[in-house]
């Protein structure tokens, strides 16, 4: 589905300097599929229910975002995408800690970002009604929640830097949601994908622009051996 590609190809394209290493990966709310439909290596995801068998590479473990199983530092990298919007409010942050518990180098936190995106989905789901066509079950849950917006994010935690990307114009969110209500264009989208998925990613990274329906926040720590070098440097400033 083009809509996957739309919000995991730019956390991929993110993740690159790394995966070279094969680091140790963790999705949060992963489904069945998560970021393996791209990302080729073994990884962990962990979701409270796997209502479809989980499918390679991952491994799938059952577990809720406020109380992962692991270590602190476990992973190398961890991903959150489009699951804040399901959580309830008042459990987001403790989401957003666990991430960051668990991580030994980058979270990559992305959600339909504030009152317009989630304006975008009312409007998704009245075309599906007007159409008599059932909403994806992602879609009704967005309905049961106010979306996430930028004050989650708004200093980077402590010992952290924190950049923010677009993801998805609005405008280009409702086309293509509305594209792949036709077994048509979905077809043809998964063609694209399968024959040329450089030249799509271009294409889809040219719509991350704002007004964005997603937001992306990357979350890197930094190492020890960093915050020496920031106090090296800044002690030469000084100087």
């Amino acid at each position: 589905m083009l809509n996957r590609a739309a919000r995991y190809f730019p956390i991929l394209r993110e993740l690159r300097p790394y995966l070279g290493c094969r680091p140790r990966l963790l999705e949060i709310g992963s489904g069945p599929i998560g970021i393996g439909d791209y990302y080729p290596h073994p990884f962990v995801g962990c979701d409270l229910s796997f209502p479809a068998l989980p499918a390679a590479p991952m491994k799938a473990i059952v577990a809720s975002g406020t109380q992962l199983p692991f270590l602190d530092a476990s992973f190398d990298i961890v991903v959150v995408s489009d699951v804040l919007e399901h959580v309830p409010v008042e459990a987001r942050q403790a989401v957003i800690e666990e991430a960051l518990r668990v991580a030994r180098k980058t979270v990559v936190f992305g959600f339909p970002c504030g009152p317009d995106a989630a304006a975008a989905d009312r409007k998704l789901l009245r075309l599906y009604q007007s159409r008599r066509q059932p909403p994806p079950i992602w879609l009704t849950e967005h309905m049961e929640n106010p979306f996430p917006d930028e004050s989650l994010f708004q200093t980077p935690p402590a010992g952290c830097t924190l950049r923010m990307l677009a993801n998805e114009s609005i405008s280009f969110h409702l086309w293509m949601m509305s594209k792949e209500m036709s077994r048509f264009w979905r077809l043809a989208f998964k063609a694209a994908l399968v024959l040329s998925p450089t030249t799509v990613e271009r294409w889809l990274q040219q719509r991350d622009c704002e007004p964005a329906y997603r937001r992306i926040f990357i979350v890197q720590k930094q190492t020890q051996a960093d915050r020496c070098e920031s106090e090296k440097l800044a002690f030469q400033v000084d100087d």
